[in-house]
């Protein structure tokens, strides 16, 4: 699907090199059909270095010339200042495909003033390891066509879902923000740990094992999250004395308050 694309990577951080990885890895694409872009001509080295036959440069313009598929992978705050100075170098038929945490598909095809077909897609940090949570949307002016070829992009770095726009902020709260979570429980389980006599190497090893076995035994067996944490609080026994502390302390709540925070915070962003 992509052996006759030219893929820009515009501000390729840690999401487009990952997303370059991918779908070089998987052979979805040559190396020498991306080019990738960074202000820093030693990170790009450091890609070219990881990925041989990747074309690399600073300068977006050049980048965007003879692109096919537009990856933006910059901040938020960057794109006026990034858009404005690649647009006029924009095929009229190049796919444009946004990673930009709350900016809409509207407000994108704006900022390129014509029917320029967009993707936004959400995707999270994982995609560095191919486990990757990724939900993608189509704009106005995008094809079926448009929108499997990027659902192909990002499986080769993990899961895809495609959902409405409309409900992409929400995704940017719980998956795309989510590994921040994870990490701080993690951080408190080890924290748990060493507190109880472990040493810091088990306690982190143990925690980070617990928390992706748990996740995996969720996506292969298919079983709801609350049929499983019953499967482990047995009858007057650990698991459930732990659980009755953790619904105590409010941890439920917590999390879902935390997610709706991200939320809002992922529409304002629209707005700035």
């Amino acid at each position: 699907m992509l052996s006759d694309e030219t893929v820009a990577v515009i501000g390729a951080g840690n999401i487009g090199r990952a997303v370059i990885g991918g779908m070089i890895r998987s052979q979805r694409i040559e190396s020498d059909q991306v080019i990738a872009t960074r202000r820093t001509q030693a990170a790009l080295d450091a890609m070219a270095d990881e990925f041989p036959g990747l074309l690399t440069t600073t300068n977006n313009v050049d980048a965007v010339r003879n692109a096919s598929i537009i990856l933006l992978t910059i901040k938020p705050q960057s794109r006026s200042e990034v858009i404005t100075e690649i647009r006029e170098h924009v095929s009229r038929s190049a796919l444009v495909v946004s990673v930009l945490a709350g900016v809409t598909t509207e407000r994108l095809q704006m900022a390129f003033g014509s029917e320029q077909p967009v993707v936004r897609v959400m995707p999270n940090t994982p995609a560095l390891v191919d486990e990757g949570a990724t939900a993608i949307t189509g704009g106005a002016f995008t094809t079926d066509e448009h929108v499997d070829t990027v659902r192909h992009m990002f499986e080769a770095v993990g899961q895809v879902v495609e959902t409405r726009e409309s409900l992409l902020d929400a995704v940017t709260g719980l998956s795309g923000s989510g590994p921040a979570y994870v990490y701080m429980f993690i951080e408190a389980l080890t924290d748990a740990g060493v507190q109880q006599g472990l040493s810091r190497d088990i306690a982190a090893r143990l925690a980070a094992q617990t928390v992706y076995g748990a996740a995996k035994l969720v996506l292969e067996t298919g079983k709801h999250p609350a049929i499983l944490r019953d499967e482990v609080t047995t009858p007057g026994g650990t698991a459930i004395a732990a659980v009755s502390e953790l619904e105590s302390r409010g941890l439920r709540t917590t999390i879902i308050n935390a997610v709706n925070t991200a939320t809002e915070r992922s529409k304002a962003l629209n707005e700035e």
